[in-house]
């Protein structure tokens, strides 16, 4: 789980730059308990990183959107980097069942992927149809992004409908600068299964 100074930070950065979707209500905090229809999805290898319940498909039922992150088997082992927080997307069935989707192992950073910041996950929201995945980090320059999910009935899917990228120095901090991308100009249906932070930038993606 993310430091408290974390959130605190983020959320100035996410004030300045009107980050979409900013908040704390997808925060799981530790030692609180975990939705019983979850609780098969964290596996001991794994902990609950954050997790939020909206109605993702618009069918006017509870579906969780959550990301565990996967955990060293002795204190020793080297740092788990790739594939550390997979983003997880389990829609409730008929019987009230939630049957797992889509997962993406890329779109939530490593807890040591922040910078001297630290942890640079920053916050996981979600409502109708849609979900935000944050971060927050760096050094001397900061930088904070969120990536914006909406479902699609035509490909039954959540697709990239928006990327913000903003960053500034510290000691200019009211520099800061943003930059918005949305399809179809910067990128083209790209499904959360596919998507890579490093490579959404590209018109030609179908």
């Amino acid at each position: 789980m993310q430091k408290p100074s974390l959130l605190s930070n983020a959320a100035i950065i996410a004030s300045m730059m009107v980050l979409p979707g900013f908040s704390q209500a997808g925060t799981y905090i530790e030692g609180k308990d975990i939705p019983a229809d979850l609780r098969p999805f964290v596996t001991a290898d794994t902990k609950l990183l954050a997790f939020v319940s909206a109605d993702l498909n618009g069918d006017d039922k509870a579906d969780y959107v959550f990301i565990v992150e996967k955990q060293k088997k002795r204190p020793t082992d080297e740092d788990i980097e790739d594939g550390q927080r997979p983003l997880h997307i389990a829609i409730r069935q008929a019987d009230s069942k939630l049957k797992l989707v889509k997962t993406n192992e890329k779109i939530v950073l490593c807890s040591t992927c922040g910078g001297m910041m630290g942890d640079p996950f920053a916050d996981l929201t979600a409502n109708k149809k849609s979900f935000t995945v944050s971060h927050y980090g760096g050094s001397a320059w900061r930088w904070a992004n969120a990536y914006q999910f909406n479902y699609s009935r035509k490909d039954d899917t959540w697709q990239l409908v928006k990327v913000s990228e903003s960053s500034f120095h510290t000691s200019e901090p009211d520099k800061a600068k943003e930059k918005i991308y949305t399809p179809p100009r910067h990128f083209g249906k790209i499904d959360i299964a596919d998507f890579n932070p490093e490579k959404f930038k590209n018109p030609g993606i179908k």
